[in-house]
């Protein structure tokens, strides 16, 4: 394989230099601290950003769109904060991970500077547009669930917030979506925001498999988008 020495998919690096931190240390779920506060005050290094992500590719795919059927999840768009809280926490062994420790471990992608190179990066790809989706079968019913719990920290259309650490969930993939969700409500994920498992501590099977299919089926802005399903990330050249 050889890795190309400029790309297609330009990171604007002035919009990413400087994160702002959130002030959720009070809940006690992203204190920070460690790798997460060093990556958030680096600058990013586009090149290494795309030979770190060589590593993800292995399982999150060249496009970062990981795997409709939720093995892995789409990692294109996603915000740079969200991405950096999570790595860090991985490798602090904050969220269990055991498929994923062994690729984001320093020896195999580098310290802080490389968690805020691939984050950058991984920001800057686009989505995939026709992302995994559930059976469409209750839409009314995940619409209000949505609406009624979901909008007041991850936006109305899904979009999530950077500054805040909240998660981009448009675009992703439903069983990956359904995945999270159950481990966040059952306390399997330990990482997870407080204010979100007592939120949802009172959804069925039922009310968690309908809000997350109506939240796969909404689409991120066009143009964070690939032109089509054939899109082929042009960093690499195989």
């Amino acid at each position: 394989m050889k890795m190309k020495m400029t790309s297609a998919v330009m990171v604007t690096v002035l919009a990413f230099a400087s994160p702002v931190l959130a002030d959720t240390a009070s809940t006690g779920w992203n204190q920070a601290g460690g790798e997460q506060d060093e990556a958030l005050g680096l600058t990013p290094d586009h090149q290494n950003g795309i030979d770190t992500f060589e590593v993800c590719s292995a399982c999150h795919q060249l496009n970062g769109w990981g795997l409709p059927d939720g093995t892995f999840p789409q990692l294109a768009g996603q915000h740079v904060n969200v991405i950096i809280k999570q790595l860090a926490d991985i490798r602090a062994q904050n969220r269990d991970n055991p498929t994923m420790y062994p690729f984001a471990k320093p020896s195999e992608i580098g310290g802080p500077q490389s968690i805020m190179d691939v984050a950058t990066y991984i920001s800057q790809l686009p989505m995939n547009p026709e992302n995994g989706v559930g059976p469409g079968d209750n839409l009314e019913l995940g619409e209000k669930l949505f609406k009624d719990n979901c909008v007041r920290c991850h936006g109305e259309n899904g979009e999530g917030s950077n500054e805040k650490f909240y998660p981009r969930i448009q675009g992703q993939h439903y069983n990956y979506l359904v995945r999270q969700f159950a481990w966040i409500r059952d306390g399997k994920r330990r990482n997870a925001n407080p204010d979100m498992v007592k939120q949802i501590a009172g959804f069925s099977d039922e009310d968690m498999d309908a809000v997350l299919d109506y939240v796969s089926r909404i689409k991120p802005p066009k143009e964070m988008l690939a032109p089509s399903v054939d899109w082929v990330n042009p960093d690499f050249d195989w």
